[in-house]
């Protein structure tokens, strides 16, 4: 990879390729508003400089408090020109969480959102001593302890565009560029340091797999502090000059997919099951002749992927068929969704279900699931067009080598391999072992090449009957019943296994119509006869040390607000078994039932 080939230098050469072409949208009074990437890029130059003047150093630091916004990127991406490096902070943090990254990076200066945003780190401010100033972005109201955009982008005036280009002259593929802090599932937070080589590499590659192009459009909502967001809202496009929306909110998510209806979107788990509940309730209400072209056009779509992801030619009368039912029927409910434009659905960042892929295959719009980690830079292993297979990560990308220990843990090596954790050597030195990146996941290769998340190393279940028990298979299981949101398996040091079960709100109501509030159909009888059956279900394809045999329905979801989500949705375990440790010990009160699964007490 050429020296110069980082980040910044791509923002520029894409400014010098294409300048009257659109970077990105936002929207302002209600409409869209475009921005050229000339202009884009003399934004970021003009915040680089503004930041040399704050004295930003080469390898200083800076970090991002706020929601997806043009600001956001443009002082990501000037910290790094400017021979800085950025570190997000997740909008759901804690004054004290907001208080540790900003102490712990050596933040200079902080860009933060709003008040709301604000009034966070105003909290802590003496216990940040290094931080020289706030920043606000635009609209957020007047405050004698920040900086209006504005005023920052003025003290540009006081450094020659020189000095930036000397510092643009200096970066170096290994130099740190950006800090990408661990969204806490196991303890504070760490900053996995990514070199411009690691994100160079990584973006490219991601954008050559995924074929995509200049005329790429996406859609930037979900949490920038997250790699997989990084590299698609902020190194991809200036790789690809492809071009951005910034969503208004995740409350405008649906509205905003309808507007800008993306070529390419990325979605978590959590985000496709939603959409997958919402559909399919919206689908089982379809009847009459209606209903049966549906079913029609639905098992063509579901073949013909499925012969895609086989890489198997379709026979003309597929080929046909398929394109009468894009016209008859699929054309208008991907419109709908706003994804009519969509060749490009990715997911990530947790293992998805397949039959929630298998139910979006049917509607035409095949999901690809790629696995990665922040210390890998989001990319291991990929779905490819023609090579895909449901209930897998696809196979390792080339460039890189992965291996599986003794153990089972998945072990990577390659150009995207991250530097180490920031001033944590110990943890550094036991993640990295002679170049080799140990991911903490549990996994196997087949024959084939694909790979498979089996789970967590550190969520590994030890019974008192000392036998390892990975517990995401089986919760993944139980989540196929769509009365089901989450479920969390419990049972380390424990006799057996058991289950907390929290419900998807919308599927309750309509399997308990009569039940008028979370508690009461959380306990309603055909709601809990429901689970049994798909415990049962699950029962029967297990060992049986791994069987559940007694869970405990909960009247309300698990959510980032109550700290038992990290701001991915990923659960946090431990904050969850202390949460309900009550119903946890009554689930083990009686000892292990002789039969099938049995339901806890369920909690009101």
């Amino acid at each position: 990879m050429p020296t110069r080939d980082t980040i910044p230098h791509r923002l520029l050469a894409q400014a010098s390729r294409q300048p009257t072409a659109l970077a990105y949208h936002h929207k302002v009074d209600g409409s869209w508003q475009g921005t050229t990437w000339r202009a884009f890029a003399n934004q970021v130059r003009t915040a680089a400089r503004a930041l040399i003047a704050f004295g930003l150093s080469r390898g200083g630091k800076v970090a991002i408090l706020g929601f997806n916004r043009p600001e956001w990127v443009i002082f990501d991406l000037a910290a790094m020109m400017a021979g800085g490096a950025p570190a997000g902070i997740y909008t759901t943090c804690s004054a004290d969480e907001v208080e540790y990254i900003v102490h712990h990076s050596e933040a200079l200066v902080l860009l933060v959102e709003d008040a709301a945003q604000l009034a966070k780190i105003k909290a802590r401010r003496g216990q940040v001593p290094l931080l020289k100033a706030i920043v606000t972005m635009r609209g957020a109201p007047a405050d004698p302890d920040a900086l209006a955009w504005d005023a920052f982008l003025a003290r540009a005036d006081e450094v020659p565009e020189a000095e930036l280009d000397a510092r643009l002259d200096a970066l170096e593929q290994g130099d740190l560029a950006t800090l990408i802090y661990t969204s806490g599932t196991t303890g504070p937070p760490k900053g996995v340091m990514l070199s411009h080589g690691n994100i160079a590499w990584a973006s490219r590659t991601l954008a050559e797999i995924g074929g995509a192009t200049a005329d790429e459009i996406g859609l930037s909502y979900l949490p920038l502090s997250h790699i997989a967001e990084q590299m698609g809202t902020v190194h991809g496009p200036p790789t690809m000059g492809s071009t951005i929306y910034f969503a208004e909110s995740l409350e405008k998510l649906a509205d905003n997919l309808k507007e800008c209806r993306p070529t390419v979107f990325f979605g978590v788990p959590r985000i496709w099951e939603k959409l997958h509940a919402a559909l399919a309730a919206k689908l089982d209400e379809v009847t009459g002749p209606k209903r049966r072209l549906l079913d029609w056009a639905r098992r063509v779509c579901a073949e013909v992927h499925a012969r895609s992801n086989r890489g198997q030619p379709l026979p003309r009368s597929l080929e046909l068929q398929y394109r009468l039912a894009s016209r008859l029927v699929i054309v208008r409910l991907k419109a709908a969704l706003g994804l009519d434009r969509a060749r490009n659905l990715l997911s990530g960042a947790a293992p998805i279900a397949p039959d929630v892929l298998e139910f979006f295959a049917s509607l035409d719009l095949p999901i690809r699931e790629v696995y990665g980690q922040s210390e890998g830079n989001g990319l291991t292993s990929y779905n490819l067009v023609n090579r895909t297979r449901f209930g897998s990560v696809g196979a390792p990308i080339a460039g890189l080598q992965v291996k599986i220990a003794e153990d089972g843990e998945i072990l990577v090596k390659g150009p995207n391999v991250f530097l180490g954790y920031y001033k944590e050597p110990e943890a550094t030195a036991e993640t990295l072992d002679g170049g080799w990146l140990r991911s903490g996941d549990l996994g196997a290769l087949d024959a084939d090449g694909y790979l498979t998340i089996t789970g967590r190393k550190k969520e590994i279940i030890i019974t008192t009957g000392g036998k390892n028990i990975a517990p995401k298979n089986i919760e993944a299981a139980l989540k196929q019943l769509p009365l089901i949101g989450e479920a969390v398996v419990i049972g380390d040091r424990r006799r057996y296994l058991t289950a907390l079960v929290t419900l998807d709100d919308a599927a309750a109501k309509k399997l308990a119509p009569a039940a008028d509030s979370p508690a009461a159909r959380a306990a309603a009888p055909e709601v809990r006869a429901a689970i049994q059956a798909q415990l049962d279900r699950v029962n029967e394809s297990l060992a049986r040390v791994e069987q559940v045999k007694k869970f405990t329905v909960l009247p309300r979801p698990f959510g980032l607000d109550s700290g038992e989500l990290t701001p991915t949705l990923k659960l946090k375990r431990k904050v969850i078994a202390e949460r309900y440790a009550a119903e946890i010990d009554a689930m083990y009160a009686d000892g292990e039932p002789a039969g099938p699964a049995s339901p806890g007490a369920g909690r009101s």
